[in-house]
């Protein structure tokens, strides 16, 4: 079973990531506070995530859900006891920090619980009736530093990048592109603008 990952960050969705591996690309689903962290972080970036695995008769594909702490996790184990929640559920559903859901529940505060997404007041209720007492750890959890902005790419490296990384063109071909759109068009400074101009070299180059 798979509980830790450790990769490249290959792609970035809403509710998901991809991940390389030792050239294996994981499919991770991650909930919104997750995600919260994982958004500012540049394609390659190097990323580690605590996994739940789950695998079940009824949900044979098995699902990889990631968080940046062990005891994240752990909270999820227990969160998905409540009657009603699953998996896939709770990961829709914490669209708030572990320690907001923490607190709100070892303080038998409904309204919170209301705000996460799928959950109403018959649902928060039962949260509070299963977990209440077993929060205190969970309401001790760190926030996470926000990570400091990464230094500003240029136009040419993001688009080159993309062009070998996304769409397949060997390195000096891809540079060779580039460098050839600055040509007609210096004054781009511009990821889009680049982009552009490099197909429109392109559709010109294939008549």
């Amino acid at each position: 079973m798979i509980a830790y990952l450790e990769g490249s960050l290959l792609k970035k969705e809403s509710d998901r990531i991809l991940l390389l591996v030792n050239q294996v690309g994981y499919e991770i689903l991650v909930p919104a506070f997750v995600m919260e962290t994982i958004a500012p972080r540049q394609l390659g970036e190097n990323l580690a995530l605590y996994i739940y695995y789950h695998q079940t008769e009824h949900q044979p594909k098995p699902v990889l859900i990631g968080f940046n702490l062990e005891a994240e996790r752990e909270f999820f184990q227990l969160f998905i006891t409540v009657e009603a929640i699953g998996p896939l559920k709770a990961v829709k559903a914490l669209n708030m920090s572990v320690k907001e859901i923490a607190k709100a529940i070892e303080s038998k505060d409904a309204n919170p619980l209301k705000r996460l997404n799928g959950i109403g007041e018959r649902t928060a209720h039962k949260i509070i009736a299963t977990l209440q007492g077993k929060m205190g750890k969970f309401a001790l959890i760190r926030d996470l530093p926000e990570k400091a902005p990464e230094p500003a790419v240029d136009a040419a490296d993001q688009v080159i990048e993309v062009l070998v990384g996304q769409l397949g063109h060997r390195s000096s071909e891809a540079k060779e592109m580039v460098d050839a759109a600055f040509k007609r068009s210096p004054d781009i400074t511009t990821p889009e603008d680049l982009f552009e101009e490099v197909y429109r070299g392109q559709v010109t180059d294939e008549q």
